[in-house]
């Protein structure tokens, strides 16, 4: 029974990642950092569907996780597959989303960054993660004394470098209060007490 809160905030978590990704980034095309970083990339420059691609990318990451830490291994898979098959689902309903909420592309930047962030900081809370940078991360402040929500910045920083290469100036603006927004919403959520 001591399991079903952490189940729980891992599906509540995913919802957050998958309201931030298709109804405030992915109308304005803006990119988050990390593994769904890299997912918007691919569905930006290809068409492909972002849950099946973040779940593609992640697949290093989840090898680290077998060989370093089953149980975080285990508890990533449910945030992974979570998160990808919410992203799916609540996809078609975009169009609807975006005819009743009509917001700017720099307030959805920083509204779907929160959230994003917001569910990956209630998932490391969790001692879960959707397997990707967040869980690098998780591995990271094992040997450098800082804070999660920090090292995903900086990671998700560079992601959004490489991709800016293939946006424009305004939606690399967007993408940076994305990551900023999301770093400190994870942050604050990740705060030892």
């Amino acid at each position: 029974m001591r399991s079903w809160p952490r189940y729980v905030i891992i599906l509540v978590g995913s919802l957050f990642i998958a309201v931030g990704t298709n109804f405030f980034l992915v109308p304005y095309k803006i990119l988050d950092g990390g593994i769904i970083g890299i997912a918007l990339i691919i569905n930006y420059l290809s068409g492909a569907k972002i849950g099946p691609a973040i779940i593609l990318c992640s697949i290093p990451v989840f090898l680290l996780a077998w060989l370093k830490d089953r149980d975080v291994f285990y508890n990533s898979v449910l945030g992974l597959l979570s998160s990808s098959f919410l992203i799916e689902l609540l996809g078609p309903f975009q169009y609807y989303f975006l005819y009743y909420i009509e917001l700017g592309s720099i307030s959805s930047a920083i509204i779907g960054g929160f959230l994003m962030g917001s569910g990956l900081g209630l998932m490391l809370r969790f001692k879960a993660s959707t397997g990707g940078t967040d869980l690098l991360a998780r591995y990271i402040t094992r040997y450098i004394p800082m804070n999660v929500g920090v090292i995903i910045f900086l990671s998700d920083a560079l992601i959004i470098s490489a991709g800016g290469v293939l946006i424009s100036k305004e939606t690399f603006l967007h993408s940076i209060l994305t990551i900023a927004s999301g770093g400190v919403a994870t942050g604050l959520l990740t705060l030892e007490s």
